[in-house]
């Protein structure tokens, strides 16, 4: 039994591959005629995202505040915030000119045809800046944790670190705590990920039922063309950053990182993935907790490189279908407002539909098209949030080669 579990916990990444080829060719050839393996897969899936869920925000809140107390000072912890904000403004802005260059160069979705349908999603609300900041602060902190908004909870998990950090000694008692809290919940998703494949699994099936091979197949040449544009700007803008930046070998990187990247393709949720993120970095490429307690959860939250280029390309893919002009001060324009509306959205699957709804209205394109979108939503969210997952892990390493933190 032991050496089944050292082979397991070796062999783990295939174990996950598999998982998902297994998951994709289910949901093609066996879901829709077989309608027991629906439900099953259904089930497990549910049940395995509600395991991960279940120690996201505990575990982010507790390992925020472990890692301030043991960097000690606030310079240090704003230096890899800085350092990280900065890193990911950087790669962002590279995504948002790839998103505005590609689809205008390759005339993307001209000559496309679809039905539209009606949809009664809402558009999600454009908020001001000064809004956006006031909203940082959370008035009700376990409303925060219950509503999901990760970036309030990183702001509360910031300030009680340096709370606890200032009164000393009379902070001991609570910091030994939520050190033991955050011990349970690391090993709570150590367990939790040794069922990846088989929650992996279980949530691509259903999302391949439901798409089917016609929605699949009419609309593969775009989205094989969004694929190469994701892991294009992977391979390129994260494995020059590690090479160049992190001194570390692009191939030791990419299949350390496999893993993480492999469940953040599966469930469409980068916040889901944060534990075993975090796992990745620091067995495999020795990334200190203090940054990734930092870097990881924040990159969930304000990382939005690949939805960047995903917006970028379904406004431009939708246009031009539908034979409307959108011009480059627009699309500038809707890039801006997407990162505005990306910031604070939990990342889960299925975040970006209310935003899409948003940005289409502002690019002036028919309310029909967001039928076509829902229904290739999750086969694009799934490659985004995979590498978004991959640039969060990208940014650790490089601040781990940059900033003199052990």
């Amino acid at each position: 039994m032991k050496s089944f579990y050292v082979w397991y916990k070796k062999h783990i990444t295939f174990a996950i591959f598999a998982g998902l080829v297994l998951g994709i060719l289910t949901g093609l050839f066996l879901a829709d005629r077989f309608a027991p393996v629906l439900t099953v897969t259904n089930l497990l899936g549910g049940i395995y995202m509600n395991a991960l869920n279940m120690m996201i925000f505990p575990l982010v809140f507790c390992s925020i505040i472990m890692g301030i107390a043991s960097i000690g000072n606030i310079r240090t912890t704003g230096k890899i915030t800085g350092s990280a904000l900065l890193y990911f403004i950087v790669t962002t802005a590279l995504a948002s000119f790839m998103g505005l260059i590609i689809p205008r160069l390759i005339h993307l979705g001209r000559g496309v045809q679809f039905e539209m349908a009606a949809s009664d999603i809402e558009a999600t609300q454009f908020t001001s800046i000064l809004d956006t900041l006031k909203s940082l602060i959370p008035s009700n902190p376990v409303a925060a944790f219950s509503n999901g908004n990760m970036l309030q909870v990183l702001v509360f998990a910031v300030i009680t670190g340096f709370a606890l950090i200032s009164i000393g000694e009379k902070g001991e008692p609570l910091l030994k705590v939520i050190d033991s809290l955050n011990e349970l919940c690391l090993r709570v998703i150590s367990v939790v990920m040794y069922f990846t494949p088989i929650g992996v699994f279980c949530t691509i099936v259903p999302v391949v039922e439901a798409n089917g091979t016609a929605t699949i197949l009419s609309l593969a040449t775009q989205l094989i063309i969004l694929y190469l544009a994701f892991f294009g700007y992977a391979f390129l803008v994260y494995g020059l950053s590690v090479k160049v930046l992190g001194k570390v070998s692009p191939f030791t990187f990419f299949r350390a990182i496999l893993p993480a990247a492999l469940n953040a393709f599966g469930t469409c949720s980068s916040s889901a993935t944060i534990p075993i993120s975090k796992q990745c970095v620091e067995e495999e490429l020795g990334v200190s907790n203090k940054i990734s307690s930092i870097a990881i959860p924040l990159g969930a939250t304000v990382n939005m490189d690949a939805v960047s280029i995903l917006m970028s390309f379904m406004i431009m893919f939708f246009a031009n279908a539908c034979n409307i002009t959108v011009s480059i001060p627009m699309m500038i324009i809707v890039l801006l407002a997407n990162v505005l509306l990306s910031i604070g959205t939990p990342g889960v699957p299925g975040g970006a539909i209310a935003s899409f709804a948003a940005l289409a209205t502002l690019a002036g394109l028919p309310a029909g098209v967001m039928g076509v979108y829902i229904s290739i939503n999750t086969l694009c969210d799934m490659g985004a949030t995979c590498v978004n997952v991959i640039g969060d892990l990208s940014c650790c390493v490089v601040l781990k080669e940059k900033l003199d933190v052990n």
